[in-house]
């Protein structure tokens, strides 16, 4: 393999097409693509300052690697990259790829980042400023993620999380088979419109989350303030603490030790299809507040 040390790159795809290359220290700078369409790349504590610089390209290992604000849209149409030990600064990173394993990496401006990609491995992953994060991907496995950014994993499909804390309104919108375990989720309006959303062992807290949600499982999961829970929501809910509010499930089982207030309007559903296992119930209601 040939390998390029401390080196200074700018121009127009300064090493387009490369075969079998190891770039170590070195600079990219000022001008497009520079590694456009190389095969079989070990990058090496290497900085990226300048647009696209890694667009179809195969067999990419990059570890101790910076890529600065300019540097956005730096990762697009690439398969097999690892990324280990990375500051990335730059926005609309990481588009249509598949195979992308990402640890121990800072995304401290993650606006429409992995978008559209295939067979995603996080672990130890925290990103600032991002919306839509992961919108449409399919197939993540996700360990240690910090995240905050609204409207994240929207449209996503086969997703599992862990040990996960996402600051996050309208997390897992239109999604498909996604579990989260031992995470902490804040943001209103969670899960709407998803299809086989589990949480195991969670604590949540949302304004109106849950809703609309074809099979909804939570396990062992916490509610901390959150309100008008499971609106339309096919549900099997395990839940630890107190629920402020339920309003209108559609059918299943919601077992707490207390909720705040019960409401089910029979004009919209048939509260005969929810099962309610809940030894105290502040006050039950046919209308919410605001049709009352």
């Amino acid at each position: 393999m040939k390998e390029l040390k401390q080196g200074y790159f700018s121009g127009e795809r300064a090493l387009f097409g490369e075969r079998e290359l190891r770039v170590v220290d070195s600079v990219f700078d000022a001008g497009e693509s520079p590694l456009k369409e190389c095969r079989d790349l070990e990058l090496r504590g290497d900085l990226f300052r300048w647009k696209y610089p890694l667009w179809y390209c195969k067999n990419v290992d990059v570890e101790g690697c910076t890529w600065f604000e300019m540097a956005r849209a730096g990762v697009w149409y690439t398969d097999n990259i690892r990324i280990k030990n990375a500051v990335i600064q730059a926005p609309k990173n990481f588009r249509r790829c598949d195979g992308l394993s990402l640890e121990d990496v800072a995304f401290t401006n993650a606006q429409e980042t992995v978008w559209s990609c295939k067979n995603v491995k996080m672990k130890n992953v925290s990103a600032a400023g991002a919306p839509y994060f992961c919108m449409n991907s399919e197939d993540l496995e996700i360990d240690g993620l910090t995240l905050d950014g609204n409207y994240s994993f929207d449209g996503a499909k086969n997703v599992v999380i862990r040990n996960s804390r996402l600051l996050t309104k309208d997390a897992f919108w239109n999604t498909e088979n996604v579990t989260v375990y031992d995470s902490f989720i804040s943001g209103e309006y969670l899960g709407w419109n998803a299809k086989n959303l589990t949480l195991v062992n969670c604590t949540v807290e949302s304004l109106q989350g849950m809703c609309y949600i074809e099979n909804l499982k939570m396990v062992n999961c916490k509610l901390i303030h959150t309100t008008l829970a499971f609106e339309y929501s096919t549900v099997e809910a395990d839940i630890s603490s107190k629920i402020d509010s339920v309003l209108n499930p559609s059918a299943g089982t919601i077992t707490a030790p207390a909720i705040g207030e019960l409401i089910m309007e029979k004009d919209c559903i048939d509260p005969g299809r929810t099962r309610i296992v809940c030894k105290e119930i502040g006050e039950s209601f046919e209308h919410p507040e605001w049709r009352r």
